[in-house]
């Protein structure tokens, strides 16, 4: 398997002729020659064996003689009207074949005024050429208990996907565009009253459009590579650009193979004012890195080796800096199946951007600091295995170190012109963190009719200058179920709990400034839902969502929902 072997073997070869051209030429030998006399030529002989007589000789005093015994055989015929009847084969009852669609629509209406449609297309052009379009649309009117402002949310989405298969190699071409709207509806209460609430407009939207394509090859050295361009902007003036690119290949080194993936990544972009302050703020960060692995497998041991360099360019600071990380990674096989360990030791550049907080938390503020995150490292080690043929687990422990790790914070309550200035939007604060967690998984999957997974994970937290992790939870456990009934009835549920969380209120002044530590509390999400298929078309469906009607809040100042109920159909058909 390695190189080395070669050179041991030969090295190993040369000692034993050396050893032995030595013993044949020492010095002092005291073996002496002699003559020997031959009489006469040897001639070998074979002695007679002793062998038992095959017929042993009797004896006895007395023997008997055989007695000559004399029988008949009468043969009659045997009258029978008996028919044996031809062999059938057994009838196996045969399931009925489910009759599979390419496309289907769903249109769903609840409470709160709430609507939910979804628009799925799959089209087969040729033999290998398939187009996929998908339309998506959730909104609500929000109508929440004790809220000022409006507090309603719309969702819309197109994406577009075109693949065609060759011999060689295969590819793809994506696209899409989204258009979300949200309201900073979380005012500070008592210390804002509904007549301050009618003078803002809090709504704001956000606008996501992108485009990119992959493209993977059969036996090639190059064996796959992508690009993606997303441009990202809200109602306030920001815009911001992200392109990416990478390519993995294999490269021979010495007769190993060394899997090295190769990439880069732009940031960039700008708010029309800084919290507060107006003035223009931009962001610019480039990356590019390499990243090469050698995989080293012996029985049931299998090992991946590599390092992560990354070159960053702050093009709006102009300044440059080099890291590299480790991207090491091991799994062995104790029981088969049945108990693996893994573990290993990663790190990386985290490309931080607007479009991930803003997906993140729906209420930042138009006006962040973007940089990226330098996690040093992710040490991580487990066990993992199957249970049955139908259960799977997992257990883990990770601790990584990140600087420049991004917080949420409760922005500051200025009370200015803006809308998002009344302590109901959210900024980003960063700060080395330290992070220690334990998780564990278990799932179940008997024969694709019962479906259930169980998840939680235990974290604590280290800050260098912050007073807290602002806004990251001590515990996150999760469940999910679904179960097929029969072939007309379907169920399934999950459900949610997230542990307490801290976050700051800060009331900027020069004569009585004040500032202090939310504790928001624990919350718990259970959600379900139920169905009919009608026939292999037609399906009907009702959901329940946060099922135990606590309006609890996810982010300070934005209480959610009470229990919701929403109901619709499923068609489902070919063109």
């Amino acid at each position: 398997m390695f190189n080395n072997k070669k050179q041991i073997v030969l090295l190993i070869a040369s000692l034993l002729i050396t050893v032995f051209v030595f013993a044949q030429n020492r010095e002092g030998d005291t073996i002496q020659t002699g003559v020997i006399d031959v009489v006469k030529p040897y001639t070998p002989t074979i002695s007679d064996a002793f062998k038992v007589k095959e017929t042993p000789t009797l004896d006895d005093t007395e023997t008997t003689t055989k007695k000559e015994v004399k029988y008949n055989i009468f043969s009659f015929p045997v009258a029978s009207t008996f028919t044996p009847a031809k062999g059938k084969a057994a009838v196996v009852d045969k399931a009925k074949k489910v009759k599979l669609f390419n496309n289907y629509a769903t249109l769903g209406v609840g409470t709160y005024t709430t609507v939910l449609g979804e628009v799925y297309l799959n089209h087969a052009i040729g033999r290998d050429e398939v187009f996929s379009a998908y339309i998506g649309h959730h909104s609500s009117q929000g109508d929440i208990e004790n809220v000022l402002t409006d507090n309603g949310f719309s969702d819309s989405k197109l994406n577009l996907n075109y693949s065609k298969n060759n011999r060689d190699y295969s590819w793809s071409v994506l696209g899409g565009f989204q258009y979300q709207t949200y309201n900073w509806y979380g005012l500070q209460q008592p210390l804002f009253n509904q007549a301050t609430a009618d003078t803002l407009d809090v709504g704001h939207n956000f606008t996501n459009a992108y485009v990119g394509g992959d493209i993977t090859f059969e036996d090639a050295i190059l064996s796959s590579g992508s690009v993606f361009f997303r441009r990202f902007g809200d109602s306030y003036g920001s815009g911001e650009n992200r392109f990416k690119a990478n390519g993995i290949g294999i490269i021979n080194i010495q007769d190993n193979e060394v899997k090295t993936e190769v990439f880069i990544d732009y940031l960039g972009g700008n708010f029309d004012r800084a919290y507060a302050i107006d003035a223009e703020l931009k962001y610019g960060n480039f990356q590019v890195g390499v990243a090469p692995t050698f995989q080293l497998k012996q029985d049931d041991l299998t090992v991946d080796l590599g390092v992560k360099a990354v070159f960053l360019n702050d093009t709006e600071a102009s300044k440059s800096k080099f890291f590299i990380y480790p991207n090491i990674a091991a799994s062995y096989r104790l029981v088969d199946e049945v108990l693996i360990a893994f573990g290993g030791v990663k790190g990386g550049l985290i490309q931080n951007s607007y479009y991930d907080f803003a997906q993140d938390n729906a209420f930042v503020s138009p006006n962040l600091f973007i940089a990226p995150t330098d996690q040093q490292y992710n040490a991580f080690a487990g066990l993992k295995g199957k249970l049955s043929n139908t259960m799977s687990y997992s257990v883990s422990g990770h601790y990584k170190a990140e600087k420049n790790k991004p917080l949420f914070v409760n922005n500051d309550i200025t009370q200015t012109t803006e809308a998002y200035t009344y302590g109901n939007s959210f900024g980003v604060t960063y700060d080395d963190v330290t992070t220690f967690s334990i998780a564990g998984e278990l799932n179940v999957d008997i024969n694709r009719n019962f479906t259930l997974g169980i998840k939680g994970e235990y974290f604590s937290y280290d800050t260098k200058t912050e007073a807290e992790a602002w806004n990251l939870p001590d515990i996150k456990a999760s469940v999910f179920l679904d179960y097929q009934i029969n072939d007309h009835w379907f169920a399934g549920a999950n459900l949610f709990y997230i542990g307490e969380r801290k976050d700051q209120f800060n009331v900027p002044s020069l004569i009585s400034p004040t500032f202090g530590v939310v504790t928001l509390d624990s919350y718990f999400d259970a959600n379900a839902h139920v169905g009919y298929h009608i026939n292999d078309r037609f399906s009907v469906f009702a959901k329940a969502n946060n099922i135990a009607g606590e309006e609890y809040t996810k982010w300070q100042n934005t209480p959610v929902q009470g229990i919701q109920f929403l109901a619709g159909a499923t068609y489902k058909f070919d063109f």
